[in-house]
């Protein structure tokens, strides 16, 4: 997708969890439950940037990008993200599988279903 949902949450190619929280109307504390981290790693200027907090702020990007056509807002999005069970994986949610490490899981659902599949 050319657009990004956190086009206005980065700053140096890094994804600033404030800017997120803020778009998606939760605090700093709730984004980093929903990703599974702990909550410092979202108060803390050094772990903000480290690599898996940065991988993980990517993930929910990319994640979200896919949604967000079908959904229609980031808001619906991540409604979606965080509620919607996905029968092909026992009915656990986007945001399960990412906070158990299996966000190309779900990437790759998500592109079958883009591409005709079934979920």
């Amino acid at each position: 997708m050319s657009v990004s949902i956190f086009s206005d949450a980065l700053v140096d190619g890094d994804v600033i969890p404030q800017a997120v929280a803020e778009l998606l109307h939760i605090t700093p504390s709730e984004l980093a439950a929903t990703l599974g981290l702990p909550r410092q790693a979202m108060a803390n200027s050094d772990r903000v940037r480290s690599a898996p907090v940065q991988a993980r702020l990517r993930e929910l990007e990319d994640i979200l990008n896919h949604i967000l056509p079908w959904a229609g807002s980031p808001l619906a999005a991540y409604a979606w993200y965080r509620s919607q069970s996905l029968p092909s994986f026992s009915g656990a949610s986007a945001e399960q599988l990412v906070r158990d490490g299996r966000a190309d899981d779900v990437r790759h659902h998500l592109e079958r279903l883009g591409k005709g599949g079934f979920a």
